[in-house]
């Protein structure tokens, strides 16, 4: 293809192709489209100047593994999807092409997006950009390290207890949860489906915006999808009132905070109140049930819905099955990773006769209180402000012998989670050593419009 007489966003398109290529080690891509990409932007150049170009023009985007685009590959990290292609796209990457944004490629993830390290693929695990030797976060952890390393404009994840929210913490860049339902989930391959929220992984709120706007909406081809109005998202960033904001005295006291993550916090909370914001210490006993609840949850919904790989219907099977119980129990036994198989197993477990109603309904009821619980606060205060992860990046390995640790990496993110609310991690500075801090902000349901406008603030106004 001919390459020389374009600029523009043939000439950014190339230029990430050529970095991805620079930066092979960070393994943040599995898969990538250079001839589709280039044809695409030239396409979009030529719309530009025809003045008929969309919201998105010449913004390159990357995809977590979970999103199906017809005839791509799409795997979710795992070896028992090798190979598969896609003979649907999913509604939110239809609507990213049909507001010109260019596609160039897949990102690595955690298997079926469960993980909080980017450790768990059968593609091994990406590399944090400022040091290989550490992780970037996950389970949308090849995304952020993408995004944060300058390989794409945005990238386009998931997060179900705070997988967008914390690699970008890691990563020192902006993770945009939505409300759950604002986007529609069709075509994105599912862990847990009352928590799965198709997020945003960007460098600067216009981004996420731009983005949100052209995704959010109903899609008859997912009833969960909500039907409230869309905002102009990008228009509507400035913040000029003072926001009433509450934070939970529970979470900046819990023993996992690191005091650098803490100390941090401390700091944006002080320096808000002195701009004259009502910054309000309040107790969240609740706090402590929502991991717990979160993890019963998402393995039971992540147990059911992994099912349908089975090694009959498509993807994967074990070659040296005779019988068709050896063809389900050889399958997933050699073709399912080891963080996969124990949320099964959780997941069978809780959704067992014997146990269902002290596990999984319990696990619904303290859902509700906590989701109540949130949005009665919320018709106080503006927003919530926590640490988005209690620690900055970990080495690789440090959570290999102790799961509990990677868990608890989702301490303070899945609170939105399992309230279905809007949250987002900015940049809130960095430690001694260099490594990011994140600050997270919830707002209130389908409030994504102030919730935007204040991070804005936020990042204009403080250290980040």
């Amino acid at each position: 293809m001919d390459t020389t007489t374009h600029a523009s966003c043939l000439h950014k398109v190339n230029t990430y192709l050529q970095r991805i290529e620079e930066k092979k080690a960070l393994n943040a891509f599995i898969h990538t489209y250079p001839e589709e990409a280039q044809q695409r932007a030239i396409e979009v150049d030529k719309r530009m100047e025809e003045g008929k170009a969309g919201l998105l023009a010449g913004m390159v985007v990357g995809l977590k593994d979970l999103f199906c685009y017809e005839n791509h590959p799409v795997t979710a990290s795992s070896a028992i999807l090798e190979g598969f292609i896609s003979q649907i796209t999913a509604t939110s990457v239809q609507r990213l092409l049909a507001q010109d944004a260019i596609l160039i490629g897949h990102q690595n993830c955690d298997e079926f997006a469960m993980g909080a390290s980017n450790e768990h693929s059968v593609y091994g695990a990406v590399a944090h950009p400022l040091d290989p030797s550490y992780l970037p976060g996950g389970s949308s952890g090849g995304s952020a390290a993408a995004v944060a390393s300058n390989l794409c404009d945005v990238a386009l994840g998931t997060d179900t207890g705070g997988s967008v929210r914390q690699p970008a913490a890691w990563c020192g860049i902006i993770g945009l949860k939505p409300t759950y339902g604002r986007i529609s989930r069709y075509g994105v391959i599912e862990f847990a489906s009352s928590l799965d929220t198709v997020s945003i992984l960007a460098r600067e709120i216009e981004a996420c915006a731009k983005m949100l706007e052209a995704l959010a909406g109903v899609d008859p081809g997912d009833n969960t999808s909500s039907s409230q109005p869309v905002p102009a998202y990008h228009q509507h960033l400035s913040w000029n009132k003072k926001a009433r904001i509450a934070y939970f005295k529970e979470a900046l006291d819990h023993p996992a905070l690191d005091e650098e993550v803490k100390a941090h916090t401390l700091k944006t909370l002080k320096r808000l109140t002195q701009q004259g914001h009502t910054v309000t210490p309040v107790n969240f006993p609740l706090l402590e049930y929502a991991l717990p609840t979160y993890l019963i949850l998402n393995t039971a919904e992540g147990s059911a819905n992994l099912a349908r790989y089975d090694g009959i219907r498509y993807g994967q099977r074990s070659s040296k099955a005779q019988t068709l119980d050896e063809v389900y129990t050889q399958t997933r036994t050699q073709l399912l990773g080891k963080e996969v198989k124990r949320r099964i197993l959780l997941g069978t477990f809780v959704l067992s006769a014997r146990y269902y109603d002290a596990y999984y309904t319990r696990a619904q009821k303290v859902r509700r209180r906590i989701k109540e619980a949130m949005e009665t606060l919320l018709e106080t205060y503006d927003f919530v402000l926590l640490p988005t992860s209690a620690t900055t990046a970990m080495r690789r390995g440090h959570t290999q012998d102790d799961p509990i640790k990677e868990y608890l990496c989702d301490l303070y993110t899945v609170i939105a989670s399992v309230s279905g609310l809007p949250a987002i991690s900015i940049p809130n500075g960095n430690t001694e050593a260099g490594w990011p801090i994140g600050l997270q902000v919830i707002g209130k349901a389908f409030d994504e419009k102030s919730l935007l406008a204040f991070s804005q603030y936020l990042m204009k106004n403080g250290e980040s």
